[in-house]
């Protein structure tokens, strides 16, 4: 069997149909290199400075993927991408050509023999900098063959090593798209040495197919999203790789163990990117909370856990659905971010390997906050002393101190939930630790010692899980 190259699509498209923060984009690639796709797609540069920053990062944090990024058809653009493209460990850089009239005369300006004389032009330009180049043949299945065939064999025999051939239009059947694809394949000369590649639209539901099918035909890599995109679907086509690889000659290596869980968490992310904060059919816009009542199904309730970024167990969504019951009940409506205290509550309790055993923070008009923890773990005496910017700050920067190690802090609530002069406060705290999200929950009538509970109650679960993998 031969090895089939998935590339993923969804930082390309996240642009396009999604707005996320810099930090989501970041983590959303870190969440994609742990799945080791082949390649991790990411859009073009259009602002410079912040464009380029984001293609340094990402090519910093991702460890296993090629980082593929479109050119422009300018030496310019050529040098700017590949100047910060060039530290990524495995870099490409990717040639999008119209091939078809439509496409040519619309989106290019240009008569085919300019298009080539320019396109022959950037392949040179791209080959200076890496051997790893691909030239995409855009809507390639209604073009003038003749010109795509010459356009393309000029491209190999410049060293170019992948062909992408892209399906716009999405209205082709498997079959037709295997017979397509062997017909142009058949034709081009001087093939041992290049990778063909696919990009279906899904227009038709049928893009899983259609990319399955073109194995068939001499395709060795398909484009695919881990959310759903508008291609084919990165989960659907490992699994059916993974069941009918042998009667089609291919296999991938994605890690098929942890594709459930990170593209959960992936759909999450891009959930929220793109306002999709459903519950069933319906939708509210970015930013907006959604009541949730006790006449809403276990689904819609389950489903709404999964947006706020939790992977549970069945054990624990009962206990938080069980919950949701009893305060909906009562008070008829249920927010999202009462949920997610009740999640924080209710969700994976586990038997704590760190205690607080003393703490002392510090903090007035004329000294800087600082914080002192003693931690006790499974007998160990564990010290932090640290200062920070106000108490509750001092005092998380001094239990990352004491355990020596360091977790995004993703979200940190605070409420009174009784009245009066002795009232009780209760905090949330959210950690984030291998992409994964954990709520630590804590009451008091101290909101620093709140605080400083909920962050260990979160540590503990995030330590439960590592030893219990």
């Amino acid at each position: 069997m031969e090895r089939i190259y998935l590339a993923d699509r969804t930082l390309k498209q996240a642009g396009k149909q999604m707005s996320l923060s810099f930090r989501e984009k970041i983590e959303l690639s870190r969440l994609l290199d742990r799945l080791e796709p082949d390649v991790i797609e990411l859009p073009a540069i259009e602002s410079r400075k912040a464009d380029s920053l984001l293609i340094k990062s990402i090519a910093s944090a991702v460890t296993h993927a090629a980082i593929a990024v479109p050119v422009r058809l300018t030496a310019q653009s050529v040098a700017d991408t590949w100047a910060a493209l060039k530290e990524a460990k495995h870099p490409r850089l990717q040639i999008a050509v119209p091939v078809s009239s439509v496409q040519m005369e619309y989106l290019s300006h240009m008569k085919p023999a300019a298009l080539a004389a320019l396109v022959s032009e950037t392949i040179r330009e791209c080959l200076r900098y890496t051997e790893e180049v691909e030239l995409i043949a855009e809507d390639a299945f209604r073009g003038e063959e003749s010109f795509m065939l010459s356009l393309i064999q000029d491209a190999m025999d410049a060293g170019v090593r992948v062909i992408t051939f892209q399906e716009a239009a999405g209205n082709m059947l498997p079959e037709e798209m295997r017979d397509a694809l062997s017909g142009i394949i058949g034709k081009l000369e001087r093939t041992e040495h290049v990778r063909f590649g696919i990009d279906c639209s899904d227009a038709m539901h049928l893009a899983d197919a259609c990319a399955v099918q073109s194995v068939l035909s001499g395709v060795r890599e398909l484009k695919t999203a881990a959310f759903p995109l508008g291609c084919a679907s990165l989960p659907h086509v490992v699994s059916i790789l993974a069941s009918k690889g042998e009667k089609l000659g291919g296999f991938c290596q994605v890690r098929r163990e942890e594709l459930r869980r990170v593209t959960g968490l992936i759909a999450s992310l891009c959930r929220a990117g793109s306002g999709m904060m459903s519950v069933e059919a319906g939708t509210a816009p970015a930013g907006a909370d959604i009541g949730l009542t006790a006449h809403d199904s276990r689904e819609s309730i389950l489903h709404a856990m999964d947006q706020l970024g939790y992977i549970l167990s069945s054990e624990d969504q009962e206990k938080v659905y069980q919950a949701f019951l009893s305060v909906a009940e009562k008070k008829g409506t249920v927010s999202l971010k009462e949920l997610d205290a009740l999640i924080a509550a209710e969700a994976m309790q586990v038997p704590p390997a760190y205690t607080v055993t003393q703490y002392v923070v510090n903090s007035g008009n004329g000294i800087g906050a600082f914080a002192h923890m003693k931690l006790d773990k499974r007998g160990e005496t564990l010290e932090g002393l640290a200062g920070g910017d106000g108490v509750i700050d001092a005092a998380f920067l001094a239990l990352e101190q004491a355990i020596g190690r360091h977790f995004e802090l993703d979200n940190f609530q605070v409420q009174a939930i009784t009245e009066g002069q002795k009232s009780m406060g209760e905090t949330v705290v959210h950690l984030r630790s291998e992409g994964k999200l954990y709520a630590g929950r804590g009451i008091s009538t101290d909101i620093v010692g709140a605080s400083i509970m909920a962050y260990v109650n979160a540590l503990n679960k995030i330590v439960f899980e590592e030893e219990e993998a």
